[in-house]
């Protein structure tokens, strides 16, 4: 019996990555392909300077093509989709960190929209019940902060720097917002 070599465009993310440790272009190609549209978007939504997402986006897979080897993946129970969006988020916060030693730190795209954002959305359609319910009525100040720690996996310095807020205003932030929750989990 004859092993079927699949293209990759049939292959998962994480197949991709391993591809993509290999050396392996069309891989990348293709990993980029998929991810890079939604991760505009979600750059661009905690971000409106163009050319700051623009530095994030091609830092970022330089990151992967670089450091593709170091996915653990699954095994520790990551997702390709999840490691990428934490290198992007990293990258756009060390891209804040340059740019407020040159000018006044640009200014993130965290006001909140008569629209609820789509990672927003799919946040609430993951969560559902009496989480989502809780979720749903935290201040817009306290899910950003919620999201950006616990979802996106930043520090309490990140977060700031991501926000443009105090370090002190996000663990005060973070600490109503895990209160919010208990309360509307009692």
């Amino acid at each position: 019996m004859r092993s079927v070599r699949r293209t990759p465009a049939e292959l998962d993310e994480e197949h991709l990555v391993r591809l993509v440790a290999r050396g392996d272009r069309a891989a990348f190609e293709e990993l980029y392909r998929r991810t890079a549209p939604w991760m505009a978007v979600r750059l661009r939504r905690r971000c409106a300077d163009e050319q700051i997402v623009a530095e994030v986006m091609q830092e970022t897979y330089l990151a992967v093509w670089r450091a593709a080897g170091a996915f653990a993946g699954a095994s520790v129970g990551g997702t390709a989709v999840g490691w990428l969006w934490t290198i992007a988020a990293r990258r756009l916060v060390d891209a804040f960190r340059r740019r407020a030693h040159h000018a006044e730190p640009p200014s993130a795209a965290a006001l909140p929209d008569a629209a609820p954002a789509a990672d927003e959305e799919a946040l609430a359609g993951t969560v559902g019940g009496d989480v989502g319910d809780a979720l749903r009525h935290l201040a817009p100040e306290l899910r950003q902060v919620l999201q950006a720690m616990v979802l996106d996996g930043l520090s309490v310095r990140e977060t700031a720097v991501l926000l443009g807020l105090p370090e002190g205003t996000v663990k005060t932030r973070a600490r109503r917002a895990r209160i919010a929750m208990r309360r509307a989990l009692v």
